[in-house]
């Protein structure tokens, strides 16, 4: 196949309703999938999470703990099925941003420096959602079609 076909391949299925559609509910999934996991994890483990945060120096630790809860959960939850998503998303994104800076910024540890680049990786995808919108498959969508 040469590369004019697969051009015209590619943007033939990017023109696609069906695609246009579907990939970004596709994306949102995954991204939120992290955020609702992680919040959920957060409420099972209620007693160890509040003792992290308040070790990390952050006033208010119960506060601070029922903030994330909420976020991740929350608005992960609106992120994948694409409620005020826009706005999901850019929230979700500085939560990204802020959680890097101030639980995973020891650089000299393998495990952390990764983890604060997925969380910048992670804004990156959502400021595209909050850029983008929520695609077809979504509540917001339903909402502009009434």
């Amino acid at each position: 196949m040469t590369a004019l076909a697969l051009n015209r391949l590619t943007e033939t299925a990017a023109t696609s309703s069906v695609v246009k559609d579907t990939l970004p509910l596709v994306g949102r999934v995954f991204l939120a999938t992290i955020f609702v996991f992680s919040g959920l994890g957060k409420i099972a483990a209620a007693e160890p999470t509040i003792g992290y945060i308040a070790a990390s120096g952050l006033p208010f630790p119960v506060l601070a703990y029922a903030g994330a809860v909420a976020v991740e959960v929350g608005l992960g939850l609106a992120l994948i099925v694409g409620f005020q998503t826009r706005i999901a998303a850019l929230v979700l994104a500085g939560f990204s941003l802020v959680t890097a800076v101030v639980f995973h910024s020891a650089f000299g540890d393998q495990n952390q420096l990764i983890h604060f680049l997925k969380n910048i990786g992670l804004a990156g995808g959502l400021l595209q959602v909050a850029s983008l919108g929520a695609g077809g498959f979504s509540i917001d969508a339903k909402q502009r079609r009434i």
